[in-house]
């Protein structure tokens, strides 16, 4: 199907002050401009670009709001100075070598994740989805809506078990760019991330096997864990190096590893990054055992420092890497497109994906399809990368002044989320409690372990451009903690 290209051209592309904002923070990256340089005088800026000086101030409060520029009165704008306090990084977990059932689905915590999501009107630091504003949802809205309108009987039947070809064929575009040799047909498209991972553990497992699992691990994967009866031992992540792929080498030994689930490039909830050494090992280590590896990968575009990591599957050379990914972080978390190239488990994955859902949804893979087509998606993903990392630090920042002396926060490289240490003793769900109470939601430590550790730990998501609302909220976050502690 050729679309319409009425939703592209300069219509879709930043506001003038947004341009100008992205131009500026790019030099402020690249050091060309550097903590405590003076940026030119609005009027200045303002000629100089033949703009109007409403268009340069939008610019500038943009910068303001993403924490590398501040306003001094009577003086103009410069680069804000990197803070001088700089938290610690949490500390390593301790190992815990027998499996576990994990226990995520006895009411308690699943009310605390309810609430999380479902709470309206609160300040949005619970979940890990990137802000409305931050995401090309007119172009892609206008794509979906340009498909509907011209694909005739599009929806009238299912569409393909492996999914809608164009997508995949860009998939496996793009796959280049990942460092891997993949064919459009390696690929079955999912309802998400989260079926992708589902058939996964389906296609690799069976009820009561054992698998590891990072420690901390995003609760979804581990939702997923019980959901299909197995067990999990955790394997401690380094807040600075991921996986410690010692203390993994010692459970496979140990026990019967079905399966191995984790996130090398930028796991959720630390924002790590595994070294492509480390990655190799891995992936070997587990060949010569031949044990799956089930890869999430839906973080991977989203690097700080602008390149985009290699997954796991990249050294893969048996088809033991089960690679799963998706949209949801980057574009559209609401259209539900994602995908697995799942190796040597691909015959098993398409025959789970049709007993589970049949197909998925045609209409919003063509609108994802066409919008990777028309070449948008690496200029949207470098505005997002510099805005995600600019929000990460600042609030790393207020954090680390607010909350209680002792406190660590992750260091990430990529995502939108940072872990936060207390002092022990300090209760995260009675944060949370109080938290919500404050109309602030967040998400405790207990729900990413599944033995239900990290009492004393939260996940805040940094999605969200900052503003005082936030501010405030990070500051009252701060105050409860404090008064758990002492």
């Amino acid at each position: 199907m050729t679309l319409a290209r009425a939703t592209t051209g300069e219509a879709e592309l930043p506001f003038l002050y947004e341009r100008i904002a992205d131009e500026l923070h790019d030099r402020i990256t690249r050091g060309v401009l550097r903590p405590g340089d003076r940026l030119p005088s609005v009027r200045r800026l303002s000629e100089e670009r033949g703009v109007s000086i409403a268009t340069v101030l939008g610019a500038y409060l943009l910068l303001e709001g993403r924490g590398v520029a501040e306003a001094r009165p009577k003086s103009g704008y410069y680069v804000r100075a990197r803070p001088a306090l700089e938290p610690p990084v949490p500390h390593v977990p301790r190992r815990h070598v027998a499996p576990a059932r994990v226990s995520l689905g006895n009411t308690s915590t699943f009310d605390l994740i309810r609430a999380m999501k479902e709470e309206r009107g609160v300040v949005p630091l619970g979940t890990a989805w990137v802000a409305a504003e931050l995401l090309p949802l007119k172009k892609l809205n206008g794509l979906l809506a340009a498909c509907a309108r011209e694909g005739g009987s599009l929806g009238a039947a299912y569409d393909e078990i492996r999914g809608t070809r164009q997508l995949r064929r860009q998939l496996a575009r793009r796959a280049v760019g990942w460092g891997t040799l993949l064919e459009e047909d390696d690929f079955v498209t999912t309802i998400g991330a989260t079926e992708a991972l589902d058939l996964a553990l389906r296609a690799v497992t069976k009820h009561g096997d054992v698998i590891a699992v990072e420690s901390p691990a995003y609760f979804g994967l581990l939702r997923l864990v019980e959901g299909n009866g197995l067990r999990a031992i955790e394997i401690p992540s380094d807040p600075r190096t991921g996986l410690d792929l010692d203390a993994l080498e010692d459970a496979l030994r140990g026990s019967p590893v079905r399966a191995v689930l984790a996130s090398p490039n930028f796991s959720n909830p630390l924002g790590t990054r595994m070294s492509d050494e480390h990655k190799a090992r891995l992936v070997k280590m587990l060949a010569r055992r031949e044990i799956p590896l089930i890869e999430d990968d839906v973080y991977g575009d989203l690097a700080f420092d602008g390149t985009r990591p290699r997954p796991a599957k990249a050294f893969d050379e048996e088809g033991l890497v089960l690679l799963c990914g998706s949209i949801s972080k980057t574009l559209a978390p609401g259209y539900r497109v994602g995908w697995i190239a799942a190796g040597r488990f691909q015959d098993a994955v398409e025959k789970m994906k049709l007993a589970h859902t049949v197909a998925s949804p045609t209409p919003t893979q063509m609108a994802v399809a066409e919008y990777l087509a028309q070449g948008g998606y690496d200029r949207h993903l470098r505005r997002l990368r510099r805005i995600l990392a600019a929000q990460a630090e600042r609030y790393r920042e207020a954090i680390a002044r607010h909350f209680p002396e002792g406190t660590r926060v992750s260091r990430p490289e990529g995502g939108f989320v940072v872990w936060v240490e207390m002092p022990q003793g300090t209760s995260a769900v009675e944060l949370q409690r109080r938290a919500l109470e404050r109309g602030i939601a967040i998400a405790p430590g207990p729900i990413f372990s599944a033995r239900q550790r990290f009492g004393h730990c939260v996940r805040i998501s940094t999605g969200h451009p900052w503003n005082e609302r936030i501010e405030r909220a990070i500051g009252v976050l701060g105050r409860l903690a404090k008064e758990l502690k002492g």
